[in-house]
């Protein structure tokens, strides 16, 4: 009888850490799904597509395209020269071209970076510490050239690690998409 009530409890005990494990898991597995959940909320929220994903033209008038999903600007597109006395101090700030991933200001010419995961041409070797740093410094991975406009360098530093962190992860896990966008253009 010994034997048997000890197996039992062997049996619980063995049960128990299973479920416990499962659970814990569980746990692990909601809290990454939540993480990406949020992620992708701040993402949409804050218009990553806005200026990182090309456009397509629709009714409504030029949509992110779906297929290229926040790939910056395409590596095989060249933009025009900014027309002469286009930009002034009393004129126009700012211009773009159709898919608003290429934008010209008194900074130069600046690209809407590949945030995929691509691991040659997007974030894919990037960890979520020098995405962080890039975020609240406002320079590239956190040391390099400034980010440039029209990037809001500002409201993106002002959130949270954690939310910097569920925004990396969630960009960790869309489709990788090849496309090397060019260096920005200092000004002329």
């Amino acid at each position: 009888m010994g034997m048997v009530r000890s197996s039992s409890i062997a049996v619980a005990a063995l049960v128990t850490m299973a479920v416990s494990a499962a659970a814990t898991g569980a746990t692990q597995g909601g809290k990454q799904s939540e993480q990406l959940r949020r992620g992708e909320y701040l993402a949409t929220y804050g218009g990553c597509s806005d200026c990182h994903t090309p456009k397509v033209m629709s009714p409504q008038g030029p949509v992110p395209d779906p297929s290229r999903l926040l790939s910056g600007h395409p590596q095989n597109e060249t933009v025009p020269p900014v027309p002469a006395g286009a930009l002034s101090a009393g004129g126009w700030m700012a211009v773009t071209n159709g898919h608003l991933t290429a934008w010209a200001g008194p900074w130069g010419v600046s690209y809407a970076a590949n945030l995929t995961p691509d691991k040659r041409t997007g974030l894919g070797g990037w960890t979520a510490e020098q995405f962080v740093r890039t975020m609240r410094t406002g320079k590239h991975l956190g040391v390099g050239r400034p980010v440039l406009p029209p990037m809001p360098v500002a409201a993106v530093a002002a959130l949270t690690d954690a939310d910097l962190r569920a925004l990396f992860a969630w960009l960790q896990s869309i489709k990788a998409i090849e496309n090397q966008v060019p260096p920005p253009s200092p000004p002329k």
